[in-house]
């Protein structure tokens, strides 16, 4: 009897050992691919997974239904991602070897967003318009970025963050001429100020009109890799502009600024299509 009792309670001290250090391993495991989904959570690199999964998802549709043609040519795309994926992921990488260097990877800042219907976005819309109104009454340059559903977190570790309530007479102090965060973009995440002095992406396309520079290349630049809203106020002629899509729509009054933002923050059915903005 104890002959076959001591080789069998070897055998499950062995299994539990075994298993004890699987569930050990697989909670690491699943809490460095949270605080990775944490890391990536309010970038691009959001909807460049979407479009990943799509394309996995297609992939397995293909073979499935024996689409041969499709299915190679999604192979041949997927191969050449695998490549492509450094490059296209380089901010986000880029972040996070950073938060580890720092001792900042177990560290998390939550995102705040607008609920549909919520009461503060007419709020903010309010606050955004009076101060834009403001600025170009007084010929004071400014760049003030909305975020929406891509996520800007990359350019907000660019510049100095703020994490303070929306309000008019903040952001016009911030864009006031020598102080110090005037130069550079206000980034505005649901009701807060998340940060100011931002860097942004410079448009690449030729502007036809006169009076555009660095600031209204920055305002498109932001609009074309995101479906972030930029509200532009010229310094040299107080003209107020609203890049969206890659789509700049100028010479906007008070009234035309509220609508349009309370159309894009609202989600309105075609109001984020370019062709509702036309270039002037």
């Amino acid at each position: 009897m104890e002959q076959f009792w001591f080789p069998n309670l070897d055998y499950l001290k062995t299994v539990l050992k075994f298993n004890l250090s699987s569930v050990i391993d697989i909670l690491i495991v699943a809490f460095v691919v949270y605080k990775l989904m944490l890391l990536i959570k309010g970038t691009r690199a959001v909807q460049l997974i979407k479009g990943l999964a799509v394309l996995l998802i297609a992939t397995a549709l293909s073979s499935m239904l024996d689409l041969n043609t499709m299915n190679w040519l999604l192979r041949q795309a997927m191969t050449a991602l695998v490549v492509a994926l450094p490059v296209v992921f380089q901010p986000e990488l880029r972040r996070a070897l950073e938060k580890l260097g720092r001792g900042k990877f177990l560290t998390h800042t939550p995102l705040t967003s607008f609920a549909p219907g919520d009461a503060g976005r007419v709020k903010v819309i309010a606050e955004i318009t009076r101060a834009t109104t403001i600025l170009s009454k007084n010929k004071i340059g400014a760049l003030i970025i909305l975020e929406r559903e891509t996520g800007l977190e990359e350019h907000i570790d660019s510049g100095l963050k703020i994490d303070g309530i929306v309000s008019a007479e903040f952001l016009v102090n911030i864009f006031m001429p020598k102080t110090p965060l005037h130069d550079g973009a206000v980034i505005i995440r649901g009701d807060r100020v998340a940060a100011a002095a931002c860097f942004l992406p410079l448009s690449e396309n030729s502007f036809p009109a006169s009076g555009l520079g660095t600031r209204h290349r920055a305002g498109l630049g932001i609009s074309e890799h995101s479906d972030a809203v930029a509200v532009i106020v010229s310094e040299e002629t107080g003209v107020i502009s609203i890049a969206v899509e890659g789509v700049l729509n100028r010479h906007l009054n008070e009234a035309d600024l509220q609508d349009r933002l309370t159309a894009l923050l609202n989600n309105r059915p075609g109001a984020s299509l370019s062709s509702f903005w036309p270039r002037r």
